[in-house]
């Protein structure tokens, strides 16, 4: 009967590949969850870092606007362009009163 038992159903390795696979499966499980958080954390960082660029490009077009708006206080913008040379910007304007 013993003889009958082990002849049907293989040798005891067949155990202990079926421990060593299942022990392989959760081994790869585990890693692949945290595996998976890592790059979830990943693109969240991503996301914080990409809308506080927008925030500060937000903040600097508001500033160039703020800039740009004419000035009441009688002074002109002129850029220098090396040497002896300047140009001014909104000179013309300003001559009528």
């Amino acid at each position: 009967m013993v003889r009958d038992f082990a002849r049907k159903h293989g040798s005891t390795l067949r155990g202990l590949a079926a421990v060593g696979g299942a022990l392989a499966t959760a081994a790869a499980v585990a890693i692949g969850a945290l595996l998976a958080v890592f790059f979830a954390a990943t693109v969240v960082v991503i996301a914080v870092m990409a809308s506080a660029l927008l925030a500060l490009a937000g903040l600097a077009l508001r500033a160039k606007k703020a800039r740009a708006q004419r000035r009441d206080d009688g002074v002109i913008e002129a850029r220098h362009l090396g040497g002896h040379h300047w140009v001014a910007y909104g000179w013309n304007e300003r001559q009528g009163r």
